[in-house]
Formats: C-alpha cells, structure tokens, sequence
C-alpha cells in the first residue's frame, strides 16, 4: 500500500491549538519503504509538522462499493525535512519525481521543501475483519543493500526504460495483471518495483528479496523469461 500510493492523508498537529489537523498530499516512497511528500512552506500542515514532527500518514485507495471493505494503512511517523542539496535529498528529490513527474512544475521553488515520514508503527486494516499491527521494522528495509541499490538506481531506470520496453510490459502485464502499452519503471527497491503508466501505477514484487544489488539484472532478466513463456 505504501509502494502503490500517490497521495495520502497527512494529520498534524496545529500549532497553538493542539488541534488535528489533515490534509491531503502528495507520496512517494525513499528506497527502504519510508514516505516522502513534497509540500509548501506556505502550507499550515508545513507548519504544523515543523512546530511538532509527530504525525500520521493515512494511505489506501477506496473501490467500487462500500470503501471501508478496501484495505488501508495508518502510519505514525516523526517528519524530517532533508536539507537542500544533501544526498538524502537528492535522491528522495529523484525518487519523489519519478513517482510524481507533474510535480518537476514546481519541486525547485524555494517554498517547496521534501520531507521524510519516520515510520514508528502502522495500522493495516485489510477490510472488514482484517486489522494488523505492525512495527517499524515490518515497514522500512534497514540492510546494507539499500546503499548498494540507491546507487545505481536511476541507470538501472534509465536503462530499462530507453532499451527494455518490451520486457517492462511483460512485467505489467504477467506479474501485475496490468493492463495498456507504455508503462515505465519509477523506481527500484529490495523487495520489487514500481511501475507507472500516466496516473496509474502498479507494483512488481520479486519473487525473492534482493541481497546485493548485483542480483537486479539477473532478477529482472528472469522474470522477463518467465513472463514471455508463460504468455
């Protein structure tokens, strides 16, 4: 759910007040699994998580019908703002943009800032029934392969979507059971990848964690085999 999500509900808590507080934002996610948004300073929810970093991010789409019968997911988090030029911003900057390319319209702003969701706990209700805690540990990918893929994540992207289109839409295709031509890569993780075409977007697991980041081309040349057999 957090890997899929292009928006959220972000609540905060209004200075002076003690108030909640929510609004809707914008998401993407940083190569461990922790949220990024992309907002105004000018913005109270701005404000509001840099008077008091403690807030919760509500993720999940609703279907058709009743919308508490689909899953969602609450993260409690501490926000971090990454400081321009840095290299956790820089790459949360790309990964957040490859997620979201309208946004490149006004990500260089001066009052636009990226912050970081410190995931804490979370809540995962999967409909009616279906309600699971998890920790921090079920949410964010803390070995050293994070490091290793971050590195060459973006010629990995690059790569795969200027040569490789066809394999590209078999992974849509067989493993996400996606529709439409076109898809691209948006970013690469431990676990899997994102895939979007236009403003839908889909998620590829692999069928086994990744230990080295060595292991993403074999990876992917293998389930693009797998895919072309079983089609």
């Amino acid at each position: 759910l957090i890997r899929s999500a292009r928006f959220g509900a972000l609540a905060v808590i209004e200075p002076g007040t003690g108030s909640p507080l929510a609004s809707r934002v914008g998401v993407a996610t940083d190569i461990d699994g922790a949220p990024l948004i992309l907002v105004s300073m000018l913005s109270a929810h701005t404000g509001a998580i840099l008077a008091d970093p403690r807030c919760s991010l509500l993720v999940g789409e609703p279907g058709r019908g009743d919308p508490l019968a689909h899953p969602r997911l609450t993260l409690v988090c501490r926000a971090a703002r990454l400081e321009r030029g840095s290299g956790e911003h820089a790459r949360a900057e790309r990964r957040y943009l490859n997620r979201n390319p309208k946004a490149k319209l006004y990500a260089g702003l001066g009052d636009f800032s990226i912050f970081r969701l410190e995931p804490e706990r979370a809540s995962l209700n999967g409909g009616f029934g279906k309600a699971y805690l998890l920790e921090r540990t079920d949410l964010v990918t803390t070995a050293p392969i994070v490091e290793e893929l971050a590195a060459g994540e973006q010629s990995a992207l690059d790569h795969m979507n200027a040569d490789h289109s066809d394999a590209i839409a078999v992974y849509a295709r067989h493993f996400a059971k996606a529709a439409g031509d076109g898809w691209v890569i948006t970013g690469f993780d431990a676990d899997g990848m994102d895939l979007a075409l236009g403003d839908d977007v889909c998620r590829v697991f692999f069928p086994e964690p990744l230990r080295t980041a060595r292991e993403l081309r074999h990876v992917l040349v293998d389930m693009a085999k797998t895919g072309r057999v079983a089609d």
